[in-house]
């Protein structure tokens, strides 16, 4: 009987020590989870830089207030909008961010006390591919679009297609120049992408 009381009593002590043992080693890992959920974000960097133009769409909503919602709305070459309360709006260069700060400007004080106002891109203008490709043409644009990318989604290139001769033309660029690229360029939405023929 000493002999199983002295095992019962070891078999105890053993369990308690493993149960110390588990919950010390849980601690770092608790504090550690807290530290990450305590890393501030920068609501700055959450804004995009990308410039709307024409062909894009995009969603405008105001919290609690249907009547300033807008639903997938298409921008013209005209790029503005006729928005209730503050009239027409020119959205073209505009980024999402600067386009929210605009609206919440404009209602606050005169409409809404605290406007809480979203803009939402529902899709992106499309981009182009045109030369040695199965098939030149218009595209949905695709986050993260390279030249590479953008030669398979037009069919591959064709046989005689030289891949050193490969041109864009930026949306952007008001002068609409044809600048040197390669397969990993990256293509913003209204980009044409260019790629010539090798007569070697």
């Amino acid at each position: 009987m000493a002999l199983n009381a002295f095992q019962r009593s070891s078999t105890l002590k053993c369990w308690l020590s493993a149960c110390l043992l588990a919950v010390a080693g849980m601690q770092p890992l608790a504090a550690s989870a807290q530290t990450t959920l305590q890393v501030p974000v920068d609501s700055a960097s959450l804004f995009s830089t990308y410039q709307l133009g024409a062909g894009d769409m995009l969603t405008i909503r105001v919290l609690g207030e249907p009547e300033l919602t807008l639903e997938k709305i298409r921008l013209t070459d005209a790029g503005t909008l006729s928005y209730p309360v503050l009239g027409e709006i020119r959205l073209l260069g505009l980024t999402v961010g600067e386009l929210e700060k605009i609206i919440t400007d404009g209602l606050r004080g005169r409409y809404l006390k605290n406007p809480q106002v979203s803009v939402q891109m529902d899709e992106y203008r499309p981009f182009y591919v045109n030369g040695m490709v199965e098939k030149p043409g218009s595209y949905p644009y695709l986050p993260a679009l390279t030249v590479r990318k953008a030669f398979s989604i037009a069919g591959g290139l064709k046989i005689r297609a030289s891949t050193e001769k490969i041109y864009i033309i930026r949306s952007s660029d008001k002068n609409q120049e044809a600048i040197k690229a390669d397969m990993n360029t990256p293509v913003s939405p209204g980009d044409t992408v260019i790629v010539e023929q090798s007569f070697f």
